[in-house]
């Protein structure tokens, strides 16, 4: 595969540059990664080479030289501790954390749930599907933590897909808002596709997927008129909650891509988790259901906004 050049124009003064450019290549490269590439000479500012916290005026020509990709044929298992919920023969339910992409991609081929599942399971780099996303039944973005299913063989993966793609199983996620909705609850029904000037982002779009997310309001009596909710996901599009609460006007707190530019609480990833999951047991139908609280981080924030 080979590399990419992106290019863009600064359109608002005072941003820094490498905030700039996470918005534009959205969840595929991190922060750090992004710094290393300025550091390299790989980012270019009015055709200079400039530092990675330098702040733009506005009207800058920015080119992002991305590196080819280094294609791996097999994931390699990596002993990375996971928080395990329940397991048996046929699946395990896990509380993923906050930094852990779910399977390798461009910019993140180690350090992956994927690499940690194979050493914990091993029989699962036997199933019939490409190694990297071997016994992922669906994913989380990596900067949102919470609970996942994965299934340790091809019958328990087939069966958990097909009641992702039937609606049946239960998701409830938790979300910071940096705003508060008009009404405690509601219904977002908005396609969700590419985003047709910035294609590393998704974006509400005329011809995109159905898609429909639910949500109610937990706690408005937060600092400058932020909204803690209950997001109920009906459909499973990339980024969905981020984009349909950034569509109303009441981003995520601390996401960098759909949020707002000049983040006002210092977060080093987005205020969303996957709390509650409910499936039928692929091979007994017996209903289960999983809780997870919200980790330390996100509760200090919300302890210092509830502060008097």
């Amino acid at each position: 595969m080979d590399g990419e050049t992106l290019e863009f124009t600064v359109d608002m003064p005072g941003e820094r540059l490498d905030r700039l450019i996470v918005a534009q290549v959205g969840d595929k490269l991190s922060r750090a990664q992004i710094q290393a590439l300025i550091k390299d000479g790989k980012v270019m500012v009015n055709g200079a080479q400039v530092k990675p916290g330098v702040k733009l005026k506005g009207g800058e020509r920015v080119s992002v030289t991305i590196p080819p990709r280094q294609e791996t044929h097999d994931v390699q298992p990596e002993d990375i501790p996971l928080t395990v919920l329940y397991e048996d023969d046929d699946l395990a339910v896990i509380d993923k954390p906050a930094g852990m992409t779910v399977h390798p991609g461009v910019g993140n081929e180690t350090g992956t749930l994927v690499s940690a599942m194979l050493t914990r399971w091993p029989e699962i780099a036997n199933m019939n599907t490409v190694e990297k996303r071997a016994g992922i039944v669906h994913r989380l973005d990596k900067d949102t933590s919470g609970l996942m299913v994965i299934a340790k063989n091809d019958v328990a993966r087939r069966r958990l897909m097909a009641q992702f793609q039937a609606r049946t199983v239960e998701k409830h996620y938790i979300a910071l808002l940096e705003r508060t909705p008009q009404t405690r609850t509601g219904r977002i029904d908005a396609p969700i596709g590419r985003d047709p000037n910035q294609r590393k982002r998704m974006a509400v779009v005329r011809g995109g997927k159905p898609a429909i997310t639910e949500y109610t309001v937990i706690d408005d009596e937060l600092q400058e008129d932020r909204a803690l909710v209950r997001v109920n996901l009906l459909t499973g599009r990339t980024h969905q909650i981020r984009v349909h609460m950034a569509f109303i006007g009441c981003p995520i707190v601390g996401d960098a891509v759909y949020g707002f530019r000049k983040q006002r609480i210092k977060l080093k990833r987005h205020f969303l988790h996957a709390a509650h999951l409910c499936f039928d047991h692929p091979r007994s139908g017996e209903r289960l259901c999983f809780d997870s609280t919200l980790p330390p981080g996100l509760q200090n924030i919300l302890e210092k906004l509830r502060a008097v």
